[in-house]
């Protein structure tokens, strides 16, 4: 299987496209400013408790009170506060970790009430972004993920990855990391670090125990709340989850991010830095590697897929419903369970697909085709496990029930990415009215020489829905040419699929995007119509 990772550098976020075999099977999507992600650390005050939930309300700083509830505290609770409490109070002093001695775990059935006070302050981490009307929820497990471990501060246990299968490899392992880590500090060896040297797994826990280090100096010295850590880069952070070594190739259409990235991959496997390729082209990246399309035919309420059938995703605030529907398929099996049966086997390959692809998380229902074979029904069950083996967020998947409904739990960290496949028109902005089709050209031939001759912009491109790309460079002379012999042949026009029909966007040779205020271009068609009618007027 080929697989391609393509990533999208725009002025405001940041996409991240998994191919497997030229199709898409995972689409990450992050805004380049965003707050509250998955893993920063905050020095944090607690605001409220919660009884009766068991739990307590923590300014972030965010809108919404963050919510932490007691078992997300951790049994090394007693021995994290000791430290906490030691470090904020003698801010010139010298604390360390690993000088501690543990305190005794608290008990898993305690009470908040007994542990936590309003006021308090605490080191805590990440574990959900915001999703919905609902703030970001919470843990002070502290860990800081590498390629190869994750480390734990105030743990005292090492695991090992259930994916690596070999005992002998795992007891490696576990006898490595035992002979480096400092004490005091907990260990979860990752599927990749099998069959690591002991160089680079020292390096790796080096690098991890220095980000604890500066993140305690930083509390030290900060007012709560207050963002501490985060990671350096997160488009490197985004990367290390989903990177592989099996990778053939990864596409990146921005300079310093290319570097970031080739850094990153030839530390981790400089077997594979070559894969790390710069897209040096005015051309949309997901528009060369035909992401765009698949993007429009993937997202929205109505998913096809093989001869005809077709599945409808609903969300709730709850969970998400996806109902299979055979639709009018040409290829039909001899009998109706047949039938059944071979929609429901590729309606699971692409609800797989598309949980991957969403990162849809919760509850999922899903309502199969109707199978009266129980073998059928088992078959089904054992073909959505087969191809929900590879989805990397954890799942628990349970059998059809009578009604035929199988239901999925995933995951959630994160909202769901739900990407709108219809289009707002540009023109009118919901108003009902838009400007005349035929003069559209007469606007893009104004805004051109308002960049060239009034914002003296010389060198730039304009992107185009693909139609209209193809109508002005159509003829000899085409109107292309016409205008490049006007306003300057440094001036280029290229087609955009992620556009509607009359949307346009023009990036400067530094490829930031310039205003040109669209919501005037209304005004300026209606002049344009006035002024026609007005001239057939007095001819008449």
């Amino acid at each position: 299987m080929k697989s391609e990772l393509i990533v999208d550098v725009q002025p405001s976020e940041v996409s991240i496209a998994l191919l497997e075999d030229s199709r898409l099977v995972s689409l990450q999507k992050e805004a380049r400013n965003i707050a509250y992600a998955v893993g920063d650390i905050y020095l944090a005050k607690v605001k409220k408790l919660m009884p009766g939930l068991n739990a307590a309300f923590v300014n972030v700083g965010y809108e919404k009170d963050a919510f932490l509830h007691y078992l997300d505290l951790g049994s090394q609770f007693s021995t994290y506060s000791e430290f906490l409490k030691t470090a904020l109070t003698d801010r010139k002093g010298d604390v360390s970790v690993s000088k501690m001695k543990r305190q005794p775990d608290i008990d898993k059935h305690g009470t908040i009430t007994n542990v936590l006070q309003p006021g308090q302050e605490l080191l805590v981490q990440i574990v959900k972004e915001p999703i919905s009307s609902k703030g970001p929820r919470l843990t002070t497990e502290i860990t800081f993920t590498g390629r190869y471990m994750v480390l734990i501060p105030f743990g005292d246990k090492i695991s090992v990855s259930t994916k690596i299968k070999t005992t002998e490899e795992k007891l490696r392992l576990r006898q490595l990391i035992d002979s480096i880590r400092p004490k005091n500090f907990g260990i979860i060896i990752r599927t990749s670090a099998e069959g690591k040297s002991v160089r680079d797994l020292h390096h790796e826990l080096r690098t991890l125990l220095r980000c604890w280090e500066e993140t305690v100096a930083k509390a030290r010295t900060a007012t709560a709340p207050a963002l501490i850590f985060e990671e350096e880069s997160r488009i490197v952070g985004m990367l290390r989850d989903v990177f592989s070594p099996t990778f053939e190739s990864i596409h990146v259409n921005d300079k310093d991010t290319y570097s970031q990235i080739a850094k990153y991959v030839e530390l981790i496997s400089p077997e594979s830095k070559d894969i790390v390729k710069y897209y040096d082209s005015d051309i949309p990246i997901f528009d060369h590697f035909n992401i765009t399309r698949q993007i429009k035919s993937s997202f929205g309420k109505t998913v096809s897929f093989k001869s005809g059938a077709y599945v409808i995703i609903e969300h709730t605030e709850a969970l998400h419903v996806i109902d299979v529907n055979s639709g009018n398929r040409s290829k039909a099996a001899p009998d109706q369970e047949s039938n059944a049966l071979e929609v429901n086997l590729r309606a699971a390959d692409e609800i797989a697909r598309q949980l991957r692809l969403r990162d849809m998380g919760g509850i999922i229902v899903v309502d199969f085709i109707d199978m009266n074979k129980a073998e059928n029904r088992q078959k089904l069950y054992e073909h959505m496990r087969e191809v929900m083996a590879n989805d990397r967020a954890r799942h628990n998947i349970l059998p059809l029930s009578k009604f035929g409904l199988m239901q999925i739990t995933r995951q959630r960290v994160r909202p769901a990415l739900d990407i709108i496949t219809s289009e707002d028109c540009p023109s009118c902005h919901g108003k009902g009215e838009v400007q005349p089709s035929l003069l559209f050209t007469d606007t893009l031939h104004e805004k051109l020489d308002y960049l060239v001759n009034t914002l003296k912009v010389k060198d730039f491109v304009l992107y185009v829905h693909p139609y209209v790309a193809a109508y002005i460079k159509k003829g000899i002379p085409s109107l292309y040419r016409k205008w490049q012999w006007e306003f300057g042949f440094r001036f280029k026009l290229y087609p955009d699929e992620s556009l509607a029909y009359l949307q346009y966007r023009v990036l400067d040779s530094e490829r930031n995007e310039i205003d040109l205020k669209e919501e005037k271009d209304m005004a300026s068609s209606a002049s344009k119509v006035k002024s026609r009618t007005n001239n057939l007027s007095k001819e008449d």
